[in-house]
């Protein structure tokens, strides 16, 4: 299984690409966007400030992007990448995302401990769930983040965190997550593991 990791210079791959392996993926890692026609799942990961998705489109990456989701390809969207997914983010107003879902990720209410880091637990809260099958309710993930995506209706996971928000995200083919699965355990492992053994 081809998966593609999309390097638009916001994180380090190193653990994701290593975890893909762990559950029998043949990740890559792709900077071009004709390295995207040939992979059978695509990854956006990224850690960071929302700016740097601005890099998605100036590449050609995210042409590509919306291509593949035209042939069907899955697409999986880790922290940044899935606050990219919406329309935008507060953390730089002017800047769209790929707005394959509506709305758009807020800072955390004045106040509350930013970022927030560490360990949390998820709430699932639509079934049944492609990603989220065999994944415990209750369980923990590692988080890091600054910014969040209110619930919205592709939402089938939330934590909470100064209220609830969006933890996992599911529509047809297109997933997102805003912790880090490379990073969070067993738990984390068999979130990818799904991505890769979706039947689309």
């Amino acid at each position: 299984m081809k998966v593609a990791i999309v390097d638009y210079g916001a994180g380090n791959l190193t653990s994701l690409k290593a975890a893909l392996v762990a559950v029998g993926a043949a990740p890559f890692i792709a900077r071009e966007p004709a390295e995207l026609n040939v992979a059978k799942r695509i990854i956006v990961p990224g850690v960071g400030h929302f700016s740097a998705t601005a890099q998605l489109r100036q590449s050609g990456l995210e042409q590509a992007i919306r291509d593949a989701i035209e042939r069907s390809v899955p697409l999986l969207g880790i922290c940044l990448g899935m606050q990219w997914l919406f329309q935008g983010s507060e953390e730089a107003p002017n800047l769209p995302g790929l707005a394959a879902f509506a709305g758009g990720s807020r800072r955390f209410p004045a106040g509350v401990k930013t970022p927030h880091v560490g360990w949390n637990q998820l709430q699932q809260t639509q079934a049944p769930s492609q990603l989220l099958q065999g994944v415990p309710q209750n369980c923990y993930a590692y988080f890091t983040h600054s910014y969040r995506v209110p619930a919205a209706s592709q939402t089938i996971g939330t934590c909470d965190y100064a209220g609830d928000f969006s933890a996992v995200v599911e529509q047809g083919a297109i997933f997102g997550v805003q912790f880090h699965p490379e990073k969070s355990s067993a738990v984390g492992l068999r979130i990818l593991e799904n991505f890769c053994s979706l039947p689309c």
